[in-house]
């Protein structure tokens, strides 16, 4: 990711946070998350493209010890405050990392859950990916969502059109069947209000 792409995302979060800061507090985790995840038990997650920190608050309250990587770091001194807000119960179990998704690669085999929601993508989405599933455990949980630029029931542009995103084809092709178990690889519509389908993966990784 180039200083421009990191200076115009610098831009777009300071111009959020300014108009709409106090409902982004009260957005909720991203729903794919919350209703696949629910049942897992806490350990060592990677939030990676972490953002405001919704789903990376969610996490830290039921328990997980989450390392949310972002490149913004106005979204990142927001999310920290607001977990600082919430009380050292959760702040305690976050460690905040500023890095480029571009390029930034996680410990291998550090963590039982590696989340990685709607990236820009500015290279090779399989080279993500893997680059994503190296951090996951043996017996752990990979999860993905992209937003698909194209809605598929009506063949027009979605507000994702012209963004590189991961898709359900994509993620698979990366995922090497012997060491992977694809538990849901599917379009399902997004979660918020609008058009469009979002990918959603989430893969086991064999013990």
């Amino acid at each position: 990711m180039s200083e421009l792409d990191r200076a115009s995302w610098e831009r777009r979060w300071s111009q959020a946070l300014r108009a709409h800061g106090d409902r982004l507090a009260q957005r909720p985790p991203n729903a794919h998350l919350t209703a696949e995840l629910g049942d897992l038990p806490p350990g060592r997650v990677l939030d990676a493209g972490c953002g405001h920190g919704s789903e990376t608050l969610w996490l830290a309250a039921r328990g997980w010890h989450v390392t949310a990587v972002d490149f913004a770091a106005t979204a990142l001194a927001y999310a920290r405050s607001t977990a600082e807000a919430i009380g050292p119960d959760v702040a305690e179990r976050i460690d905040w990392v500023e890095g480029d998704l571009a390029t930034w690669t996680p410990q291998r085999d550090g963590y039982d859950l590696v989340v990685c929601l709607y990236v820009h993508v500015a290279g090779s989405v399989e080279e993500l990916v893997q680059r994503m599933a190296s951090g996951v455990a043996r017996g752990g949980t990979l999860f993905l969502a992209g937003h698909r630029p194209i809605d598929p029931a009506t063949g027009a542009a979605t507000a994702a059109a012209g963004q590189v995103q991961v898709s359900v084809e994509v993620a698979l092709a990366a995922l090497d069947p012997d060491q992977w178990q694809p538990l849901v690889a599917e379009e399902r519509p997004r979660p918020q209000t609008g058009t469009g389908v979002d990918a959603v993966i989430r893969a086991r990784r064999h013990t």
